[in-house]
């Protein structure tokens, strides 16, 4: 089974596909005029909302995701603007470390929002997973993208960075979510 997974970032298309390996579901990329506003207040709604968007472009049932990285002394920041933290991976991980400094508390965790939706709209079905830890003092690890050089998981010592693609897989918040939205997909189609 095909669905469309409603992203520009190849990065989370090869993870998911990864994740779903011999679940019979494979991932493929939405049209290339894929290019959505994500404009909710949730990481529910945004989900909800490039779902919809790749869905209708390709006439078949959609699946995104919506996540981010929520710092506990930080109000939740960067939260739903985790992406557009800075301009770049390197200058996100700079800012955040820059605003941590010299600060103990150091909670922190990962958020993934799904929707799976047909192409009128209908949502389908809708997960979440999390990832809990704390935000290192320094990077460490070349693996994974975005904050995974900085995020060191519960009863871990090391960043996300410094796992394997599959060990990260079985504890990431996207690995969480998928896993549920995949038992749904399996048992309902």
């Amino acid at each position: 089974m095909e669905i469309v997974f409603a992203t520009g970032n190849k990065n989370k298309l090869k993870e998911v596909n990864e994740i779903a390996e011999g679940s019979n579901v494979t991932f493929i990329l939405p049209p290339p005029s894929f290019s959505p506003s994500e404009t909710g207040k949730t990481f529910e709604e945004n989900s909800y909302i490039k779902a919809f968007e790749a869905a209708k472009l390709s006439g078949a049932m959609s699946l995104a995701d919506d996540s981010g990285l929520c710092v506990e002394t930080l109000n939740g920041a960067p939260g739903l603007y985790s992406a557009r933290y800075a301009e770049t991976q390197e200058l996100r991980i700079q800012k955040l470390l820059k605003e941590l400094d010299g600060i103990t508390n150091r909670n922190a965790y990962f958020i993934c929002a799904m929707t799976l939706t047909a192409p009128d709209g209908k949502i389908i079905h809708q997960t979440t997973g999390y990832c809990r830890g704390k935000i290192a003092f320094t990077p460490a690890g070349n693996n994974g993208f975005g904050y995974d050089p900085i995020f060191v998981p519960d009863s871990y010592k090391i960043t996300l960075a410094q796992f394997s693609d599959a060990e990260k897989n079985k504890l990431s918040h996207r690995g969480n979510a998928l896993r549920e939205m995949l038992a749904y997909i399996t048992a309902s189609f």
